[in-house]
């Protein structure tokens, strides 16, 4: 059924139709419509849920792990500040293995204070062992959290569904609304090998001296890297149940492309409409989408990127003395491989400043112009720069 919706509120339908029976929220600006409409839903008993009112993140994410622990599907969701509050739960939520879902709405950390989007808070995040899941439009958004709990049960890893503040959370669109009849097809009840039971008791979280701890630490990365055939076999069950297609990345116009813009999120829409201009120039340029983020799709990016000559990587973020940080990911991927393009990283659009199609062929025609990168980060738009584009050194 197709349905005109925002962003937030496709994440709701989705948790909705995954039969979610724990969800625990602290409401924050541009999250709070996703938990508002779930609230409604557990009020008026759409939804046979608990909704657990606390006082911060914090206690919202200990709540889940609580809850998960017993063996119930949960979710959450959080934005920028939020999520920073979360960080200490957030290992233990992972090292415990507990296949929590959260909605993680991009938006800019302060100081200053800032409501708009950019990635910087969720990447900030990308160490702790969760799952990483980026998403373009409202369609993405409520097919990736379906996904989300497939997969998290599958691996006993959280995941968390990024999606842009306000670009796509406060966004109307089309949106095709699956059957609750497809969506249990797809996504069975949680079975959970280990969980709090009276009738069976186990100790859970115990001390983890170091004979123990490293191997523990071992198995969340063996269960990321499972994750990538896993992800593989439930896009091919998504996609036969809904007849949408997903991959880990999305190659538009790379086979024979000299430059490749690679790019994250809602500025993904834009840079299509972008490629095409450009494309109709005579100009040999492509795209790569990249839906996941962690684990890294170190494979499909050296599959789809190694033919081109240069590689204009968008971040909307920052890691700084650094730089951009997907930019920083693709170089490494491909950094090993001999005679690799160049990486040229791009910053723009933080705390919701606009990468209009201006912006993206300003990039394209800088890529153009230098033989090779001048520099690991080059800042997009700045007012102090007279030219728009900005070394960081």
């Amino acid at each position: 059924m197709k349905t005109v919706m925002e962003g937030s509120h496709a994440v709701a339908e989705a948790v909705k139709l995954a039969r979610v029976q724990v969800i625990s929220a602290y409401p924050i600006t541009p999250q709070t419509h996703i938990v508002e409409r779930l609230s409604e839903y557990c009020a008026d008993g759409t939804l046979d849920a608990k909704f657990l009112r606390v006082e911060s993140e914090h206690s919202a994410m200990a709540a889940l792990i609580g809850a998960s622990s017993t063996g119930v599907r949960t979710f959450t969701a959080t934005s920028s500040q939020g999520l920073a509050l979360m960080h200490e739960l957030l290992h233990w939520a992972s090292g415990a293995r507990l296949p929590i879902v959260m909605a993680e709405v991009n938006r800019a950390m302060a100081p200053g204070w800032n409501i708009w989007t950019d990635q910087t808070d969720s990447l900030s995040q990308r160490d702790t062992g969760w799952i990483q899941m980026y998403c373009e439009d409202g369609q993405e958004a409520l097919d990736r959290t379906l996904q989300a709990f497939r997969l998290a049960e599958t691996v006993n890893l959280p995941v968390m569904v990024i999606l842009d503040a306000f670009f796509l959370s406060h966004t109307y669109e089309p949106v095709d609304v699956p059957e609750q009849e497809q969506v249990d097809e797809f996504l069975p009840p949680y079975n959970p090998r280990f969980y709090l039971d009276p009738d069976n008791p186990c100790a859970f979280n115990q001390l983890a001296p170091p004979d123990v701890y490293m191997e523990m630490r071992f198995s969340i990365q063996v269960a990321m890297e499972k994750a990538f055939d896993v992800l593989g076999a439930v896009h091919r069950d998504f996609g036969r149940i809904f007849g949408r297609h997903y991959d880990m990345v999305e190659a538009v116009e790379c086979d024979d492309a000299e430059i490749v813009l690679v790019t994250s999120g809602t500025v993904t829409s834009t840079c299509r409409e972008v490629i095409k201009k450009l494309r109709s120039r005579g100009k040999r340029v492509g795209l790569l989408k990249l839906s996941l983020f962690r684990p890294f799709p170190v494979g499909e990016i050296r599959r789809n990127l190694l033919k081109a000559r240069k590689i204009a990587v968008i971040d909307r973020n920052c890691s700084f003395g650094a730089g951009g940080i997907f930019a920083q990911e693709v170089r490494s991927a491909l950094f090993n491989v001999p005679n690799h393009p160049w990486v040229y990283g791009y910053v723009a659009g933080l705390g919701g400043r606009d990468v209009t199609p201006e912006v993206i062929e300003e990039i394209f025609r800088h890529v153009e112009t230098l033989e090779c990168p001048e520099d690991d980060s080059f800042w997009i738009g700045v007012r102090e720069v007279e030219n728009g584009i900005g070394s960081s050194r």
